[in-house]
């Protein structure tokens, strides 16, 4: 039976713990084979891969995150630039590595686990070039993309992460992502790997369906498509009682240096 975790929005004094907490999920898993899913969010925060730490005018373009009121962080796992904010959940499925040997097996998971929630949308998975961190199982529908999909491998534990743009703005999250690449590429946008993001490419789930739906009956349709119990687990009430508080607290030193350079720059330019 997997483990439900769930837990408050991520603000920008915690925002480091839920990437330390799937590495922490994922070497539990590896060594117990328990597998897991663990519902996040963060509060307007721009995710950058890193690839995107080494565009050539970086500052230039984390302050124009700044001026379109994101924070950023960057992430420990593959991929470009996504958007977090309170209109879109980022689902983790965990497991050990057994039970899918191949990296598309283990993506297939996550796209066959968002169609049977939601049955009434027909989801494809292919690249959609022009969105923000396109990847070979964007999840789409009617060609707009709605999720994006990454992985992790730690051990012999494997994280499948999505993000699912459930409502909200989308248009707006893909101009801040196109503007972050216009002021750190300059001339070179497009170019190089990085997506010439257009906002028109992507959309929600609510608007999808064409009908509201929240962050909450989103979690309800993922959990009752597991057939698990919806009682959630605080995670890190679990760190403590799974005797993993110092392997955390060294994924959250690991975070944080890697995010050593991009603090630098913010704390020179939010003065």
């Amino acid at each position: 039976m997997k483990q439900l975790f769930d837990q408050a929005i991520f603000t920008e004094n915690n925002a480091y713990l839920p990437f330390a907490l799937t590495d922490v999920f994922t070497e539990h898993a590896s060594a117990t084979s328990q597998e897991m899913i663990h519902f996040w969010q963060c509060d307007q925060t721009f995710i950058l891969g890193m690839k995107d730490t080494r565009v050539p005018h970086l500052q230039q373009g984390l302050s124009q995150v700044f001026q379109d009121n994101y924070q950023s962080v960057v992430r420990n796992s593959g991929g470009l630039g996504v958007i977090a904010d309170k209109g879109v959940l980022n689902v983790s499925l965990i497991f050990p590595r057994e039970e899918h040997t191949t990296t598309d097996s283990a993506y297939e998971q996550m796209m066959d686990l968002t169609q049977q929630a939601f049955p009434e949308l027909k989801v494809a998975a292919y690249e959609i070039s022009n969105s923000y961190c396109p990847g070979t199982f964007d999840l789409s529908i009617d060609g707009k993309k709605i999720a994006g999909i990454a992985q992790r491998r730690v051990k012999n534990g494997v994280a499948v992460m999505m993000y699912l743009s459930v409502n909200g703005n989308q248009h707006q999250r893909g101009e801040v992502v196109r503007n972050f690449y216009q002021q750190s590429l300059k001339e070179k946008f497009g170019t190089d790997g990085y997506p010439a993001v257009d906002p028109a490419c992507m959309t929600t789930i609510e608007t999808a369906l064409g009908q509201p739906m929240s962050i909450q009956q989103t979690k309800e349709r993922f959990i009752q498509t597991l057939n698990i119990q919806p009682t959630a687990i605080d995670p890190l009430h679990w760190v403590k009682e799974a005797l993993h508080a110092e392997l955390l607290e060294k994924k959250l030193a690991s975070m944080k240096q890697r995010n050593l350079q991009i603090k630098e720059l913010h704390d020179g330019y939010s003065l």
